[in-house]
């Protein structure tokens, strides 16, 4: 990857340029193909190699999904589940559903590289909670999507499988490091697809390809298990779709209690989860955060894009009211790269004492090791202090407001080529990941984060919305952001790729 003191511009046409929704069986919805595999109308053998084609016509152009699986034991599973259906038995509303589990955490029998050299051909014996959610709930998995080394960074790029691009111009980012789940997504290769968000691995990619991710409450989805589960408070996983009723689907198999994972929250707290998407919103109360009152450096165009979908909330009832946080948010991001230093240095400490995997990490994460290393417990105590403060501040706020808005991403894709940002309005990034500050707010409190579609700025490309909810409001902010897709419509417009 080659550095820039600014960003890439793009040559897409002022308009985004749209292609043709697909027909057939990768056409429908996750919850009209659950549907219809359920009522039999389709086979699960159908579908798999419906988006088998699917892949094969489109990842070569995208590199979204990897360490694909061998197709005669996919083909063999898909007729186990076309079995137990004609016998009367469904594991759960992914039953024959490809998916392909991001190369993050564990998935068993299968390659986890976690995007580094270090973890090449690596097969993994366990899986991740969630990913034995989604298989026991009948989902084949048919490779890997792609993500950044160790997660690091908002642009899915690493040395074992390349660069992933950008759903509606390849030329540029897909964003991370969910960025692999975000494009299968938008082009039709997956009905739906798991992510996971420390600092916006749901939200930059989903904004960058026009689909919806959501940054889960912590605990509402086991994010695990790992060798530690008490600290580990900022990575969440959580589903992406392309439109609300998908991702309440997903979700619900992922969410609930685990006992592995002790502060997983127990299945009865996340039942409201199955209620009704639609919701009278007349009256609810938006507040707009935009740049945070000029904190936020912003790429030209993304603000005016995104106060333009403004009026969609409008359209549905809502009122919407401009709002500066009374936080000092220098303090907020000082505190926050403490603690997220402390998190990664504190998993992957041991990578980097040992000099032969040391010499295998990229400059990003020693950068983050060293950084973590060097603090001291006081510090990080204080920057839990300041992460409390803003919570209560947050709550304090959502006594006036029902929501909180403000862009998902302080850039547009930007050229596939960049490592990442190093110029944003003018103003020099000096972090690899400052460029990202946006998504800090809701992860340090710890709230559900929907990154919604809002729309194609002056370029073409797509530009995305935060939505956040009070703690633990999961199934308000899937309500919200139903509300808003069907006014909006803007995740509707399909890529020029699918032709």
């Amino acid at each position: 990857m080659t550095q820039s003191s600014s960003l890439a511009t793009s040559t897409t046409p002022a308009q985004p340029a749209q292609g043709r929704a697909p027909g057939g069986i990768v056409g429908h919805t996750a919850t009209s193909l659950s549907r219809a595999i359920h009522a039999r109308d389709v086979s699960c053998a159908e579908v798999l190699d419906a988006y088998l084609a699917q892949v094969d016509r489109l990842n070569p152009v995208v590199n979204a999904l990897v360490a694909l699986a061998d197709r005669d034991v996919l083909r063999a599973q898909a007729a186990e589940r076309d079995a137990q259906l004609a016998r009367g038995e469904s594991l759960g509303p992914l039953h024959g559903f490809p998916q392909a589990p991001k190369d993050i955490m564990p998935a068993a029998g299968m390659v986890t590289t976690r995007g580094s050299p270090i973890f090449a051909g690596q097969v993994s014996t366990t899986d991740a909670v969630v990913f034995e959610r989604m298989r026991a709930g009948g989902a084949l998995f048919i490779g890997r999507s792609n993500s950044p080394e160790f997660g690091l960074g908002g642009h899915t790029y690493n040395p074992v499988y390349g660069t992933t691009r950008n759903a509606f111009d390849p030329a540029v980012s897909a964003g991370g490091s969910s960025g692999g789940a975000a494009v299968a997504v938008a082009l039709h290769m997956l009905p739906v697809a798991d992510g996971s968000d420390m600092m916006g691995s749901l939200r930059t990619p989903a904004a960058f390809n026009n689909v919806y991710g959501l940054r889960t409450s912590f605990g509402l989805v086991p994010h695990g298990p790992t060798e530690e589960v008490f600290f580990q408070q900022f990575s969440v996983a959580g589903p992406m779709a392309r439109n609300i009723p998908d991702l309440a689907l997903l979700l619900s198999v992922q969410a609930g209690f685990d006992a592995r994972l002790p502060l997983t929250r127990r299945h009865e707290d996340v039942a409201l989860l199955g209620r009704p998407l639609e919701r009278d919103f007349g009256g609810a109360r938006i507040g707009w955060l935009g740049d945070l009152g000029g904190h936020l450096p912003t790429e030209p165009g993304v603000l005016a894009t995104c106060e333009q979908s403004l009026a969609h909330f409008r359209t549905v009832g809502c009122t919407v009211e401009s709002v500066v946080p009374a936080f000092d948010m220098a303090q907020l991001w000082n505190a926050w790269i403490d603690l997220r230093s402390f998190s990664v240095a504190g998993a992957n400490a041991g990578l980097y004492r040992n000099p032969a995997t040391r010499a295998l990490l990229k400059a990003e994460a020693v950068w983050e090791i060293e950084r973590g290393m060097r603090l001291s417990a006081l510090q990080v105590y204080d920057a839990a202090r300041v992460r409390s403060a803003w919570y209560q501040m947050l709550r304090g706020l959502f006594e006036q407001f029902d929501f909180l808005v403000l862009p998902a991403a302080q850039v547009f894709p930007f050229h596939a080529d960049l490592d990442w940002p190093h110029e944003v309005g003018g103003r020099t990034m000096d972090t690899y990941h400052r460029w990202m500050e946006a998504v800090v707010p809701a992860t340090m409190a710890g709230l559900p984060a929907l990154a919604a579609p809002a729309g194609f700025g002056p370029g073409g490309l797509p530009a995305g919305l935060q939505i956040i909810g009070p703690a633990q409001s999961d199934a308000a902010v899937l309500q919200i952001g139903h509300a808003y897709d069907q006014a909006s419509g803007h995740a509707r417009v399909p890529s020029p790729l699918l032709g």
